[in-house]
């Protein structure tokens, strides 16, 4: 489990929790199809969250409207169940109502992308310190297998018996576009670096997106398993470290090198020279981009850490503002109401 410096995990001088997993584990039955990959995520963060010695009470899940949205229920902490795509306006109230509170966003490539895209845009922009983590399945699972905002072009679903005909949303290129300071990607069955995402994601300050690829095995079995799967995930997919050069492969032996702003696959690359380092701290989301546009099977599959950055919150910035209109004093709202149409704020 990675050791960088998390949040204030309690009050000044309160003792910390010692948690485990079964204190997260809700006394609700787990209602999800067998086999989704829905649990594995589940489980992930149930392990990571005491690794955070947050009190239970500090702690807010918020969900949208979708199988993944069932999260609350599940988790022992407190939580809301909101309505759809709406869960990042409501926890962006929480967050600045209490900014003491850990909040995390539980939704779906649908809930998310679709009626609840632009509610993700701004509760990224504005960073917001809460963590969203997004479950990517490429089809609606709950409605019963429509196409998603995420689903392939040219796929063949309920709605669309004769293929798509529009181009899918790719999240990470949202979250780099819409300003997120921490953006990174996992998969359902990778369960040791899942949690590891999960944990960097709610130890970092400001906003934090997490695309989780995960299994629909009802509706789109197997929509990762080329690359997914524990016997070829390690030849195609590209796990992204920090200030390390980008290689691949059983044996780390293929690398991935810049030509211009093209990557280009280094097959057996000898020797680390001239390879692409990877820097998730850039202030420029250029080479992340580049990094989320990367797809198989013409590429590995990034995943890992494509952004963190520092950046001052959303909640810190409304605080300080009210802080200083209440040192300039009572405002004059009689004088204001009587007064011309147009005034100047200084």
């Amino acid at each position: 489990m990675s050791t960088t410096s998390a949040k204030p995990a309690a009050i000044v001088g309160e003792e910390l929790p010692v948690l485990t997993r079964k204190d997260f584990v809700s006394d609700q039955e787990v209602r999800w199809c067998p086999g989704c990959g829905d649990y594995a995520i589940l489980a992930q963060m149930q392990k990571m969250l005491p690794e955070l010695r947050i009190p239970r009470e500090n702690i807010v899940f918020i969900s949208g409207i979708g199988c993944s949205s069932r999260f609350p229920y599940y988790v022992e902490t407190f939580g809301f169940h909101t309505i759809h795509g709406r869960a990042p306006a409501i926890a962006t109230g929480v967050k600045t109502a209490r900014p003491e509170l850990t909040v995390f966003v539980v939704t779906g490539d649908g809930d998310g992308l679709s009626i609840g895209g632009n509610h993700l845009l701004h509760v990224m922009r504005r960073n917001v310190d809460v963590t969203i983590v997004l479950f990517n399945n490429r089809i609606y699972g709950l409605t019963k297998g429509q196409y998603s905002p995420t689903s392939e072009f040219g796929k063949i679903t309920k709605s669309s018996p004769f293929g798509t005909t529009e181009r899918p949303l790719n999240p990470i290129k949202i979250a780099l576009a819409a300003g997120a300071t921490f953006v990174a990607r996992s998969v359902d069955r990778d369960t040791k670096h899942l949690e590891e995402m999960l944990y960097l994601a709610a130890t970092h300050k400001g906003v934090s997106f997490v695309e989780v690829f995960q299994n629909c095995n009802i509706f789109n079995d197997g929509a990762f398993a080329a690359f997914a799967e524990k016997e070829v995930r390690q030849d195609r997919m590209l796990y992204l470290e920090h200030g390390k050069p980008l290689r691949f492969g059983k044996e780390r032996q293929h690398g991935i090198r810049l030509n211009g702003f093209k990557p280009e696959i280094v097959e057996n690359a000898q020797s680390d020279e001239g390879l692409w380092v990877h820097d998730a701290k850039s202030a420029s989301i250029a080479a992340a981009m580049a990094l989320a546009e990367m797809d198989y099977p013409e590429y590995p599959v990034p995943v890992g850490v494509f952004r963190d950055v520092d950046a001052p919150t959303y909640e810190e910035l409304v605080a300080k503002q009210i802080e200083d209109a209440r040192a300039r004093g009572e405002p004059d709202f009689a004088a204001v109401l009587q007064g011309p149409e147009t005034w100047q704020v200084e």
